[in-house]
C-alpha cells in the first residue's frame, strides 16, 4: 500500500518517523532510488511510503513529494 506522509522526526541509521494523512505514525527507513539520489529528508517533507502488509506501523520511503507550486 502506497500512500503520502509527513517526516516529523529524523531517527539515527536513516530512520524516520512518518505521519500519516489519516494521523497513524510510522517508522520508515529510505529505500531505492531516495538512496542512489542522496536524498535528504528535513522535518516537515512531505514523501511516498510504501507500508509494509505485515506491520502497519513500518514502511519504506519511496520517493520526496515536490511541493506545490501556486
Amino acid at each position: 500500500m502506497e500512500v503520502e506522509a509527513e517526516v516529523i522526526e529524523l531517527l539515527p541509521n536513516a530512520t524516520y518517523r512518518l505521519r500519516l494523512d489519516n494521523e497513524d505514525r510510522v517508522l520508515a527507513h529510505t529505500a531505492g532510488a531516495a538512496i542512489a539520489n542522496f536524498v535528504r529528508l528535513r522535518p516537515g517533507d512531505r514523501v511516498k511510503v510504501e507500508i509494509s502488509p505485515h506491520d502497519r506501523a513500518r514502511g519504506r520511503i519511496k520517493a520526496l513529494v515536490e511541493p506545490k507550486r501556486p
